[in-house]
């Protein structure tokens, strides 16, 4: 996870509400230089929409996210992704992503679900909602007693606060819904949504 998180200065998370936007996003994301997508699993046609841009578009590498359950890691192994997101860190979650064939970014709000996850083995998680738990400066207080632990916040990330997360050095990359907005997608504006990957890949610059 750290190699693939570290690729990128933003992840798409996606939310699919009609199944022929799946390969057009995923290919304008691809375009701007956003090849990492998180397609949440929050609609009935979730699945379907990663099994597509895993199958047509060269370059994507897909993830679920939301994933909440045994039954969602089955789902996004057998849809083809290649990683799994969470907004939380149960037991019984990473028991069952343990046994996966791909790798998992739990998801953590407190230092407790953090050392949950570190007992576990993992060294990246997702910090969410980052906004609501602090942002930027619960991030810089967690990296002293987990200096080994790299992040990827996600929740209340946009342009205007962006920078800010990736000036630190335990983020890797941050999750993000503003370059691939609902409104954009809903009108199929595939060039505008390019041009803000395009701007969010060059943050990494």
């Amino acid at each position: 996870m750290r190699e693939l998180l570290s690729s990128v200065a933003v992840v798409p998370v996606i939310v699919i509400d009609r199944l022929e936007d799946a390969v057009p996003l995923a290919r304008a994301l691809v375009a701007g230089g956003l090849p990492v997508l998180e397609v949440t699993l929050r609609t009935p046609v979730a699945v379907a929409a990663i099994a597509a841009m895993v199958d047509q578009v060269p370059g994507a590498v897909v993830g679920s996210g939301t994933v909440c359950s045994a039954e969602q890691i089955a789902q996004s192994v057998a849809a083809g992704c290649q990683y799994m997101v969470s907004p939380g860190a149960t037991d019984a979650l990473l028991m069952a992503a343990a046994k996966a064939p791909i790798p998992l970014l739990p998801g953590i709000a407190s230092a407790s679900e953090l050392m949950r996850c570190q007992e576990q083995g993992y060294r990246e998680v997702k910090f969410f909602p980052a906004e609501a738990n602090g942002g930027v400066k619960a991030l810089k207080a967690i990296a002293g007693p987990f200096a080994d632990m790299r992040f990827c916040p996600t929740g209340g990330i946009g342009p205007g606060n962006v920078l800010d997360y990736l000036a630190l050095d335990n983020v890797l990359c941050v999750g993000g819904s503003w370059v691939c907005p609902s409104e954009l997608v809903a009108a199929q504006q595939w060039d505008k949504i390019t041009e803000l990957a395009a701007a969010a890949a060059a943050l990494r610059s």
